[in-house]
């Protein structure tokens, strides 16, 4: 028993020492991480971006930690390393589908097609970026529903990102009767763009009115006019109304599909 004693207090200071390394360690990983977060705070850095670093940070400084302190006690870290080597090994084989997703995250949180609070078009789905994990990119669609798409598909799909440039161009299709008269269409249609709040009215920006086609029953009319992205929905809805409007104070007939039908009676 005495030998016993005498060994566990023979082995106190180191196991002190041990305990100090991991707390002073885990404050100071702490502290960076906050630094570390303040820092890409003040920076244009996507905040998605900013998280994987920091995340990566305290990862790094925490097995740096644990390593040190296992060397401290006296214990060989060598085959603690390889056995977290195969144990990581072993974990990509059986997660290597999440593991593409993760690599497809890195991809994207790099090379930025579109970063948090962009608002992106993916297949079916419209909305705008929450955020961008290293396995997910999460949406929240007009309609309030989040959307979580596993980021490999990202990554080998069309993505369009509708708020690249912060204005935003609005296109009205307007149908109208072949009877119309063309300049007059046209003057009826500018008139009722410049009257719409909220669009660009710069040189860069002129709205225009196109005859764009001779469609099956009408005169195929285009109206676009640009706005800032934000006020795109309150535009391209208040457009829609000043068109239809504006058509039927000057008379000008809206064409719409009629079918006639033929009775054959029996005598």
């Amino acid at each position: 028993m005495e030998q016993i004693k005498q060994t566990v207090l023979s082995f106190l200071p180191t196991l002190g020492v041990a305990a100090a390394v991991l707390i002073i360690g885990i404050l100071l990983t702490i502290l960076i991480a906050h630094l570390a977060k303040k820092a890409f705070a003040r920076t244009k850095i996507d905040p998605s971006l900013a998280n994987f670093f920091v995340r990566t940070i305290r990862v790094v400084c925490y097995m740096i930690i644990l390593i040190t302190a296992l060397s401290r006690l006296g214990i060989s870290t060598t085959g603690l390393i390889a056995f977290f080597s195969a144990a990581l090994a072993a974990v990509a084989l059986a997660l290597k589908d999440s593991i593409a997703d993760i690599a497809s995250g890195i991809i994207l949180l790099f090379t930025r097609p579109f970063v948090t609070g962009d608002f992106i078009e993916f297949g079916s789905y419209k909305g705008t970026v929450q955020k961008i994990d290293l396995i997910h990119t999460k949406l929240l669609t007009y309609d309030d529903t989040n959307v979580i798409i596993p980021n490999s598909r990202v990554t080998t799909a069309e993505v369009t990102n509708y708020t690249s440039h912060p204005e935003m161009r609005v296109i009205i299709k307007v149908p109208v009767s072949y009877t119309a008269d063309i300049e007059e269409t046209k003057q009826v249609l500018s008139a009722a763009a410049e009257k719409t709040p909220l669009i660009l009215r710069d040189a860069a920006h002129t709205p225009q009115v196109r005859l764009e086609q001779f469609g099956e029953s009408s005169l195929d009319f285009t109206v676009r006019c640009w706005c800032r992205f934000k006020d795109y929905w309150t535009v391209y809805y208040a457009l829609t109304e000043a068109v239809k409007r504006a058509l039927d104070e000057n008379g000008i007939l809206i064409p719409f599909n009629q079918l006639d039908v033929h009775l054959i009676g029996k005598e």
